[in-house]
């Protein structure tokens, strides 16, 4: 297994999330008018919108030791979503990865993407150092999230979610965007999970996951990636495996998808329709 190592700047630690407390009306008011029972409830409907779309007011965190450019990122504003992923707002990536907030419920959404080569061999990174969350981790091929933006926030056959991908791809990995159009991902599933990266940050994500097959043009960014490599499924397990004995660190999301679903979908690569699943989020 040939993996190639880039050189990487600081190390970085983890973002989390702050859940907002919805609004309830009084249970002393007395409401006799039904009339006035439903104003009462739209009214409270409204104020939750407002509370959870609007930001949130965050403890200082001293950042001081973290990577500037992976800093500088931590300004993207994310989907914030329920817990069947409807959009109920935005807010900054720092927020939704403290894992003060994550505690309370911020969950939003993500993308896992997994790309194959025609060997049908799988794309790994190693994180870099500078990475804020789960820094060194061996991890599937781009794991990122859509933005607050009009693009991203498409929803008809998470296309939004597509074209981030197609973004990201080319970021992390320098992979030209007319070599990986979001018409070409195969969109599987979703997998609703959290996890905690260290005492500051963390992760809690409903996760699209994404396949795609292509012979592609690599040129990585090492404030993204340390290392990538291509690995046959034999390989990957020895990965796994070695990640059990803590030789190696593994992110949880793909420990997670690896463990549950991946190799079957990998003996199914050329045919992967039985598997699509848009219905079902997957508790994890």
């Amino acid at each position: 297994m040939a993996c190639v190592l880039w050189a990487v700047r600081r190390r970085a630690p983890c973002v989390k999330l702050v859940a907002v407390q919805l609004m309830r009306p009084n249970k002393c008011t007395a409401v006799t008018d039904k009339r006035n029972l439903h104003a009462l409830q739209n009214t409270t409907l409204h104020s939750q919108v407002r509370r959870l779309s609007a930001p949130v007011r965050m403890p200082e965190i001293n950042m001081d030791n973290l990577d500037e450019k992976q800093v500088q990122l931590l300004a993207e504003m994310c989907i914030l979503i329920d817990e069947n992923d409807k959009k109920i707002g935005a807010d900054s990536k720092k927020n939704c990865h403290l894992n003060s907030n994550i505690d309370k419920g911020l969950l939003h959404r993500a993308f896992s993407v997994f790309l194959f080569n025609s060997d049908d061999k799988l794309l790994l990174q190693q994180r870099s150092d500078a990475k804020i969350t789960f820094p060194g981790c061996f991890t599937n091929t781009c794991c990122s999230h859509p933005l607050h933006t009009p693009i991203e926030l498409e929803e008809k056959d998470a296309m939004g979610v597509r074209k981030a991908a197609q973004r990201r791809l080319e970021a992390e990995l320098g992979i030209p965007v007319d070599q990986v159009p979001p018409e070409e991902m195969t969109y599987l599933t979703r997998i609703h999970y959290k996890a905690q990266s260290d005492g500051i940050w963390g992760e809690h994500e409903i996760d699209y996951i994404l396949f795609m097959q292509k012979d592609v043009v690599l040129n990585p960014d090492p404030n993204e990636i340390q290392s990538h490599c291509y690995v046959s499924k034999e390989e990957l397990k020895e990965i796994l495996e070695k990640a059990k004995k803590k030789e190696l660190k593994v992110t949880p999301w793909f420990s997670l998808i690896a463990e549950t679903f991946l190799f079957k979908w990998w003996d199914h690569l050329h045919d992967l329709k039985q598997f699509i699943d848009h219905n079902r989020i997957h508790r994890m």
